[in-house]
């Protein structure tokens, strides 16, 4: 056998091999991350380098990605570094949806449903109720708020869910749901989302999912949405609050007046 024929069996060996080493790797970084969105993908990648709170990742693709460090710090895990290996998802739009280190815990679930209200200001959470009837309440990650601010009250969604219980991507449940929701665009169709505004005080703290206030008017007993929970947990009876409530005459959101307004009103009267 001649030394040229010799490393041109090596070269292809060589080749075969790294082809399906790489070819295993995306197979078992598709089935790490299966649950996704339809047109969602994982990219293996390396950090070339770390500047400016953003990190520079090599995918193999013509231009680098550029991965904000704050996605892994609002999660509570470690910054990343130069040399790391990571597995990027990103969503049908190529925009970054999450970035693990290859190997690091993580997961992600979908939750067919429809926004039950629209999104509160500023696009930082949602309201859905799931094919199975059930409400959830989660907060929305800044990659995601756009694609949430998409959808309209009432139009199958697919929605995904990390770890950390935050939507990090969504999409419509069906080919009539991409109609539906152009239909209610642009008709313009006054969706549900006018907010009962309830000054008052607290009359019986949270308690089993409830709250009761007393207002000039009367007494009033509402359900809490789960988000808006946490706000009230601290309150005890007597303190001032200020609840938002939707068409479905549940709690969604909590505002409590600073002491000083509260000193300042007193005064007046």
């Amino acid at each position: 056998m001649s030394d040229r024929f010799k490393w041109q069996l090596i070269t292809v060996t060589v080749w075969v091999v790294s082809t399906a080493s790489m070819g295993e790797a995306a197979s078992v970084a598709e089935q790490a991350h299966h649950e996704l969105l339809r047109g969602d993908r994982v990219l293996i990648g390396t950090v070339q380098e770390v500047r400016a709170a953003q990190a520079r990742i090599d995918t193999g693709e013509v231009q680098p990605r550029f991965v904000p460090m704050g996605v892994r710090q609002a999660k509570g895990l470690p910054d990343l570094k130069k040399g790391d290996r990571v597995e990027i998802t990103v969503n049908d739009q190529n925009l970054l949806v999450d970035v693990h280190l290859i190997g690091e815990t993580s997961f992600h679930r979908v939750v067919e449903g429809q926004l039950i209200q629209p999104l509160v200001t500023g696009h930082d959470r949602g309201v859905f109720r799931t094919t199975e009837g059930k409400e959830e309440s989660h907060f929305i990650r800044p990659v995601a708020r756009s694609k949430m601010a998409s959808i309209p009250v009432g139009v199958d969604a697919v929605f995904l869910i990390d770890e950390s219980d935050r939507i990090v991507d969504v999409t419509f449940g069906s080919k009539d749901a991409v109609h539906r929701a152009a239909e209610l665009w642009e008709k313009k169709t006054p969706l549900k989302g006018n907010f009962d505004r309830i000054v008052g005080e607290i009359l019986a703290p949270l308690h089993n999912n409830d709250i009761t206030v007393r207002t000039d008017a009367a007494d009033y007993a509402y359900e809490v949405r789960p988000l808006a929970q946490r706000k009230l947990t601290k309150l005890s009876k007597g303190d001032a609050v200020v609840l938002l409530v939707d068409d479905d005459n549940k709690v969604t959101d909590v505002a409590i007046p600073p002491v000083d307004a509260i000193a300042t009103s007193d005064k007046r009267k």
